[in-house]
């Protein structure tokens, strides 16, 4: 599976970061990122390809590349405003482009708190187009003893929603009783 994992804004990167560090090895990691890349660039116990923001020309800009999935973690409300209204005016806003064009699975995790009117109506404009918004929302039914857990729980929602097999949360079974 090739993945693409953009991240645009500085809040959040924490994730962006737990979300690399959890990924199988087989999942082949492409990352572009805004002014956070040195940030993501200490991150080594896992192999990917850096790719400049600036450089709309990098593969991961063509649907002939053959991403299986994008996913913009965390996505500043500029970020989803430009996907929303189609502005590709660097690789981040280029790949989520690609992925609406070639009808692949698009993830957000917006960040902000709390959501305007404006960024509610470019989430729901997105979402009518097959965008997955998936903000990091606390589950508080996943027992969670720590802030890690909650980080292992929305991961594994994300992973879950992307197609990336993990264990990173306990998981609903029938015969749980409430």
């Amino acid at each position: 599976m090739r993945i693409v994992l953009a991240i645009s804004g500085a809040s959040g990167v924490a994730l962006a970061k737990a979300f690399i560090a959890h990924l199988p090895d087989s999942v082949e990691l492409h990352v572009v990122a805004s002014q956070s890349a040195l940030v993501v660039e200490r991150l080594e116990e896992k192999n990917f390809t850096l790719h400049s923001h600036k450089h709309i020309g990098a593969s991961i800009a063509s649907g002939s590349f053959g991403v299986d999935a994008t996913a913009v973690i965390p996505c500043s409300m500029n970020t989803l405003a430009k996907i929303a209204h189609g502005i590709a005016d660097n690789l981040i806003t280029r790949v989520a482009a690609v992925a609406l064009k070639e009808q692949k699975k698009l993830l957000l995790a917006p960040r902000e708190l709390p959501f305007g009117a404006i960024a509610l109506e470019n989430m729901h404009k997105l979402s009518t187009l097959g965008v997955i918004i998936a903000p990091p929302v606390m589950g508080y039914y996943s027992d969670s003893n720590s802030l890690e857990e909650m980080e292992r729980f929305i991961i594994g929602k994300w992973y879950d929603i992307l197609g990336i097999q993990n264990n990173l949360y306990k998981r609903w079974r029938e015969d749980e009783s409430i």
